[in-house]
């Protein structure tokens, strides 16, 4: 009756019971990962990946790629990749090298961003970088 909740996490990191793969701290992978359902990187990828889910690259972790596409990315950790996404958070200790494609992007104090931001209207699909822009 009188719970007390413990204080209430961004829904895009809340813990493993929505994470389909855990790739841990003292894993390192090379080569493509895709398919659906959550995916939380602690350890360090290097790659092709396109989820159709969840991506969270914890505060540890190293990603490396030309492209990642996911539904929703959430960075506390380092990613040298271009993103295409439905939404980005970065976190304070999140760091991006590489250009964002997303119609939703929210940083924290002391996020890091270096690289171009393209925004798409809510709901409207990422398009391919390179290519024209919708007009």
């Amino acid at each position: 009756m009188f719970r007390k909740e413990g204080p209430k996490l961004p829904e895009s990191i809340r813990p493993a019971s929505r994470m389909e793969t855990v790739i841990g701290p003292a894993i390192s992978i090379q080569g493509t990962l895709s398919g659906s359902g959550g995916v939380r990187l602690e350890g360090t990828f290097e790659g092709k990946m396109e989820l159709e889910g969840t991506l969270v690259v914890g505060e540890q972790a190293k990603l490396i790629s030309e492209e990642i596409r996911a539904d929703n990315v959430t960075v506390a950790g380092t990613v040298q990749a271009n993103l295409i996404a439905q939404k980005v958070h970065i976190q304070k200790t999140g760091k991006i090298w590489g250009d964002v494609t997303t119609t939703s992007l929210s940083t924290e104090e002391g996020g890091y961003l270096k690289g171009h931001v393209q925004m798409n209207e809510g709901g409207a699909p990422a398009h391919e970088p390179g290519t024209p822009s919708p007009e």
